[in-house]
């Protein structure tokens, strides 16, 4: 396969998957600023600040906006075209890809994301977005996951089906660290135990449904929601399709598909960040700091991803 091609692929399915992960992190933000109603108007503005700085975009939205505001902060990450980690630039981008390679997709998959960029102009047209925006958050994911639902019921399973896994994997990984982290970073806080006693149920439970693990979690450990218990659902347990360890076991798995003579070092990283995740213990984890340990894996998954990008596609 050309590289070219390859290309497209990944980043396809990886601005796919960011856009439903930037929906479900501002869902979070959202429903704890109506949870925490009594917040005071520094505390609204630190919460809008973590949003942009787990997402590293500080810098972008004070040349754009100046100010910050929860509204503004919002919109910037919704609508704004020169956030390039917008959800509006990044179902643009992920169908700009699907154009490029129509002929290594099928129809259905294109047909797919060709309709949710354009419901999507419908929906930003006249602000309607703003006027329910947990239903337009839900929105987007179902439309993430009817693109995922269509490839992987429409697609061969062959290079290009593993360049789009591993896209998805890869983005996914990055994101679920960053969204774990933004509670975290919101508190200012790396000690879980501290989190246990203030018991925040409705913020640890709003965190759970933005990934789809509510239900998976009653499963899991048939008691009450505590973020230890949180936190090792999403980073160790690999029966968890959002997690840390499910998105690096798709990625190792489809790294080791598209093996060739440069990807060695790539594969060995991939293979030993997996084999941290697997055998690592929340204690342990708890012991080092979330945070500290969130930020760690981020640069690791960052290394993988230029490793990829140096391996695979175009440079």
């Amino acid at each position: 396969m050309l590289s070219s091609t390859a290309d497209h692929l990944f980043w396809m399915a990886r601005y796919t998957e960011r856009a439903e992960n930037t929906a479900r992190m501002l869902d979070i933000h959202l429903q704890s600023s109506l949870l925490a109603g009594g917040r005071s108007e520094l505390q609204r503005g630190q919460a809008a600040r973590a949003v942009l700085v787990i997402s590293e975009l500080v810098p972008a939205y004070e040349a754009v906006h100046g100010a910050l505001s929860s509204d503004s902060v919002l919109r910037f990450m919704v609508t704004d075209p020169t956030n390039g980690s917008s959800i509006y630039s990044a179902l643009y981008a992920a169908r700009e890809n699907a154009r490029a390679v129509r002929g290594a997709i099928t129809t259905e998959l294109w047909e797919t994301i060709n309709v949710t960029w354009l419901e999507l102009q419908v929906r930003l047209g006249g602000d309607a977005w703003s006027k329910d925006m947990p239903a337009f958050f839900e929105w987007v994911k179902h439309r993430a996951h009817l693109t995922r639902g269509v490839t992987a019921g429409t697609m061969p399973r062959d290079t290009a089906y593993s360049f789009v896994a591993l896209g998805t994997a890869l983005e996914r990984a990055d994101n679920v660290a960053r969204l774990l982290d933004v509670k975290f970073f919101e508190g200012n806080s790396a000690d879980l135990e501290n989190w246990d006693a203030k018991g925040e149920y409705y913020h640890w439970a709003a965190i759970l449904r933005s990934v789809s693990g509510f239900e998976i979690y009653r499963k899991t450990y048939r008691d009450t929601i505590t973020p230890t218990r949180v936190a090792e659902l999403l980073i160790l347990r690999g029966n968890m399709p959002r997690s840390l360890l499910a998105a690096m076991n798709s990625l190792c798995n489809h790294l080791r598909k598209l093996a060739n003579k440069r990807s060695s070092q790539t594969l060995r990283s991939a293979g030993l960040l997996q084999a941290q995740i697997q055998f690592a213990h929340i204690d342990d984890i708890l012991q080092q700091g979330l945070h500290a340990y969130l930020t760690q894996f981020l640069a690791s998954i960052n290394v993988i991803g230029r490793g990829i990008s140096q391996d695979f596609l175009v440079a």
